[in-house]
């Protein structure tokens, strides 16, 4: 009888983060932050918004309505969201100028974490000269203005969406670096390196087999912070005419093209902006969620 007693009350108890494995542990963790649940909530519906909007509401977001009648319609049955200057709908922009901007920030963010990880490892593992080196560059492009850079080497490279991608990696991928490098620094002195050293493993092994994987978890939540910040930067050099340019939408674009009427269409500027305002503030939600889940030291 006390045995089963027992029992039931361990089945009454809830787990502890102690009986999940660590990704069960991490995921449990993470849908007990509040914060982050709102960040994904946030995230599912832009994703939604995006993707599956265009298959429900079919409308070509360069297509003009000719005649001075279709010019800053407000919404209708026909336009949800009116039309623009030029007559297009504003609700199919929104949905693919959203996929572009998008696109830019995943790819953008994924490849400065990338190249920061690469850096970050050479240095962290051979230390020495190659650290002294690496770190120095580093240091001298963190000190570099960032933003005027960012416009004058768009205004180099040219106006497009790869353009904007490749200008964002070129400033984007020293802090993964420097926090790849401190990670290596306190990995390669682990036992399990020393025993692949002394069974012959080459460094490329070590690095890329047994120190890089031990450097995911940080990265990619340094990946989803960063997204949102490659979608700033994309909207800010659309917004100032040096992105993603006609024919093709983006959110920065559109709002660099409602500017001038501002006061007499507000609607034009307050759709993307909220846009981007929202798609950025679920990814700094849920990254600063996933990085408190993914640290066993954080009570949630």
């Amino acid at each position: 009888m006390a045995e089963k007693a027992i029992e039931a009350k361990k089945k009454g108890q809830k787990k502890s983060s102690e009986d999940y494995t660590y990704v069960g542990m991490v995921f449990h963790r993470l849908t007990r932050h509040k914060l982050a649940m709102v960040g994904a909530f946030m995230l599912i519906f832009i994703l939604l918004f995006v993707f599956v909007g265009p298959l429900i509401w079919r409308a070509n977001p360069n297509t003009q309505i000719e005649g001075l009648g279709g010019l800053f319609n407000p919404a209708s049955r026909a336009h949800p969201l009116g039309t623009d200057d030029y007559g297009r709908d504003v609700l199919a922009r929104m949905f693919f100028g959203g996929r572009i901007s998008l696109f830019i920030g995943f790819i953008s963010a994924i490849s400065s974490t990338l190249v920061g990880a690469l850096v970050g490892l050479v240095a962290g593992y051979y230390g020495g000269w190659s650290d002294n080196i690496l770190m120095r560059f580093t240091d001298a492009m963190l000190s570099i203005p960032t933003f005027p850079l960012l416009i004058a080497l768009a205004s180099v490279l040219g106006k497009g969406v790869w353009q904007i991608i490749l200008v964002i990696v070129v400033f984007g991928w020293m802090t993964d670096a420097r926090l790849v490098r401190g990670l290596v620094l306190s990995l390669k002195e682990q036992e399990y390196v020393e025993a692949a050293r002394a069974i012959g493993a080459s460094a490329n092994r070590i690095m890329w087999r047994h120190l890089f994987p031990n450097t995911l978890a940080v990265l990619i939540v340094s990946t989803t912070i960063g997204i949102g910040g490659a979608i700033i930067y994309e909207a800010s050099i659309s917004f100032l005419g040096f992105g993603v340019q006609a024919p093709f939408a983006s959110w920065g674009n559109m709002l660099q093209n409602a500017q001038q009427f501002i006061w007499n269409s507000p609607r034009l500027i307050i759709y993307p902006g909220l846009a981007i305002f929202m798609t950025v503030l679920g990814f700094n939600f849920f990254g600063d969620g996933l990085r408190d889940a993914i640290d066993p030291k954080l009570k949630l």
